[in-house]
């Protein structure tokens, strides 16, 4: 039996195994639609005390510039101080929309968020998401 409702917008789930809040996202969001949604992952990194965050966004295809331009300068910034550490978050993308944002005029590799109290990176394959922000939590314990 299927159902008639829609996919929600993005469901968190924190493992406690990985110490990583998992956020997937069910489909391309109207830029309206963003406000509650990352006040929910407020409250869900601010719940668990959670600094490393996959995000699956596989089912989006694009990026509105103008939050991307909100989060790097905001939202970010202001997670890591709320969680009183860095915030580390691997992006789970689609081809298309990995191409896309790579390939986005201002474009910075995760090696130029090295001064930012935030890291970002951005992976095809979830396995490699997972490692990467094992890898920061073990590297970079406290910081």
């Amino acid at each position: 039996m299927t159902s008639d409702l829609p996919a929600p917008l993005i469901e968190f789930t924190y493992r406690d195994d990985l110490d990583i809040l998992v956020g997937r996202w069910g489909y391309q969001p109207d830029p309206r639609e963003l406000p509650s949604v990352y006040q929910q992952m407020t409250d869900a990194a601010l719940d668990n005390r959670a600094r490393f965050w996959l995000q699956d966004i596989r089912r989006r295809t694009l990026n509105d510039p103008s939050t991307t331009e909100w989060l790097l300068t905001k939202f970010f910034p202001d997670m890591a101080r709320r969680l009183d550490g860095r915030l580390y978050v691997a992006y789970l993308v689609g081809p298309a929309l990995h191409n896309a944002i790579v390939n986005q005029p201002g474009y910075v590799s995760a090696e130029a968020y090295d001064d930012k109290p935030f890291a970002i990176s951005f992976f095809g394959d979830e396995g490699a998401a997972i490692r990467w922000l094992q890898i920061q939590q073990t590297d970079k314990v406290g910081s």
